[in-house]
């Protein structure tokens, strides 16, 4: 994909992004985005490699959990290849592997779970009571008021218009940071509507479930990844679909960090519709490393 910042159809590109391209069986190639920093963006790879386990899985079974390893960092200017292992189809569940190769060597494995839809038993953990979106101020804009402290290679990437509007309740400055609870919420949502398949909306959900959810663990000690002496980087990643939902209506991302030891940082993740269903959980540790 181009480098350069593009200011339409941004949420088609996505969408392209991460449908991926069939070249053999079971075996499917994605292109990369370039977000500013050189590798390739966490929630990109996740979201492509929902997209190729799909690709595999019988009609009718929807994903309800994946569990992914960052094994090293991406290229953002090369394509991915997605090998998909078909380990089992059952009466109700089916189980896929995906490597995510580039250069010959693997950057990410997934194992992804699916299942027949069925009723059971309901319950889920209590909305947080926040301020609705309405009124608070989108991410792109905040990003705007400190331009100038953004370093100018990225600074164009970072001020493009976003396939996905974030709108932070209660922010941080960035390049000013101080210490708060390790707690953050934000209403995020696609710009334009989406098709009406929920296979689009869950590797979607999956790409935007990495924004922001490593950084909570470092609320408590003032710092954020825009530091220079900071090195910042998403380990693992799990997160399980419990209902369903819409990409292009807004949803609270709720994050708290409960532990942060070893230059390591532990990360939960909620996610709920504006109307209080609990419809995903995410759980990240990221590498929190201070440098001398």
């Amino acid at each position: 994909m181009s480098n350069e910042c593009v200011e339409e159809n941004v949420l088609e590109e996505l969408l392209t992004l991460l449908k991926l391209e069939k070249i053999e069986e079971n075996i499917f190639r994605g292109q990369s985005q370039d977000l500013g920093f050189g590798s390739v963006f966490g929630g990109q790879v996740l979201g492509q490699a929902l997209s190729a386990a799909y690709q595999t899985a019988p009609p009718g079974r929807v994903a309800h959990s994946l569990h992914g390893y960052f094994l090293r960092s991406g290229d953002a200017l090369k394509p991915i290849v997605y090998n998909v292992d078909c380990i089992r189809d059952g009466k109700s569940f089916t189980t896929r592997r995906v490597v995510a190769v580039q250069r010959g060597r693997a950057i990410f494995n997934l194992a992804a779970s699916f299942q027949v839809v069925e009723g059971g038993f309901d319950h889920q953990a209590r909305t947080p009571e926040v301020p609705g979106p309405d009124g608070i101020t989108p991410e792109l804009k905040l990003a705007v008021r400190v331009a100038d402290r953004i370093p100018e290679a990225i600074r164009n990437k970072i001020l493009c218009k976003k396939p996905i509007e974030i709108r932070p309740v209660g922010p941080i400055n960035p390049f000013s940071p101080e210490k708060r609870d390790a707690q953050r919420f934000s209403w995020f949502k696609a710009i334009d509507r989406l098709p009406d398949d929920p296979v689009v909306h869950q590797y979607l959900l999956a790409y935007a479930s990495d924004f922001g959810l490593v950084g909570t663990a470092l609320y408590p000690h003032g710092h954020t990844f825009w530091e220079s002496d900071m090195q910042v980087a998403s380990l693992d990643h799990a997160m399980w679909f419990h209902r369903p939902f819409r990409m292009d209506d807004w949803l609270l991302y709720a994050m708290e960090s409960p532990n942060a030891s070893g230059a390591r940082g532990l990360n939960i993740g909620r996610i709920y519709t504006r109307s209080g269903d609990l419809v995903a959980s995410v759980t990240q540790e990221g590498l929190i490393r201070l440098r001398a």
